[in-house]
């Protein structure tokens, strides 16, 4: 499963294991019980979200692949309850690849309210971003073949440049990110993400999910 997210991104889905008949299993486990049929097995989980007892759901583990800007990558590694490996710099020559924001947005209230700043503005400044990023680019690529250490060189590229990582979690800390991350006063940018995983997760465990949408997710506009 993928979805393309912003101009150059991606999050897919490259590993599953457990789902909600692993949360069904860890859970009555206690009790030396296991499936009771899907009519009570859907019942427990909506019991467990509802009462907020979430160990059970740790047996249930998602590992994505995702590409975003490094300034989104920087807010996701705050999560972490999660495994993470991403691309370094010290060890490759980094791509050419920048978000470039469609539109550009400025916040009119403290409570993460924002407009669209007027579009002939709003173009002349993404010009000047991307001629910032050719600068810095160039200048990347000048100090490399002046001999600068690949650690070094990536010093002048912008938070705009892409990464990317590998991302395992189980499904109790995938719900915490996701009630942060996609609800409405999340960074737009990660939001998007967030909203991709989101479609993900009601997939693989739509049991989970659903209970998930009742009693934790709150989404705010």
């Amino acid at each position: 499963m993928e979805y393309q997210i912003l101009d150059h991104g991606f999050v897919r889905l490259v590993d599953f294991m457990g789902g909600d008949q692993a949360v069904v299993q860890a859970a009555r486990v206690s009790t030396g019980q296991g499936s009771k049929g899907e009519e009570r097995d859907r019942q427990l989980i909506d019991y467990l979200l509802r009462h907020r007892h979430e160990t059970p759901f740790e047996h249930a583990v998602f590992k994505f692949h995702v590409r975003c800007p490094i300034f989104v990558a920087r807010q996701w590694f705050r999560h972490r309850i999660a495994s993470y490996n991403e691309i370094s710099g010290r060890y490759t020559t980094l791509k050419y690849e920048f978000y470039v924001p469609a539109k550009l947005r400025r916040q009119i209230s403290r409570d993460y309210k924002y407009e669209e700043l007027p579009e002939d503005v709003s173009a002349d400044l993404i010009e000047k971003i991307s001629q910032a990023y050719d600068a810095n680019y160039r200048l990347y690529n000048e100090l490399l073949e002046a001999g600068v250490a690949r650690e070094l060189a990536r010093i002048v590229l912008p938070l705009a440049l892409y990464t990317e990582f590998y991302w395992t979690i189980n499904a109790r800390a995938l719900m915490n990110f996701l009630s942060l991350r996609a609800e409405a006063h999340a960074q737009f940018e990660i939001r998007q993400y967030a909203e991709a995983i989101m479609e993900i997760f009601k997939t693989k465990m739509p049991w989970t999910h659903e209970a998930f949408m009742k009693y934790w997710f709150k989404p705010i506009v």
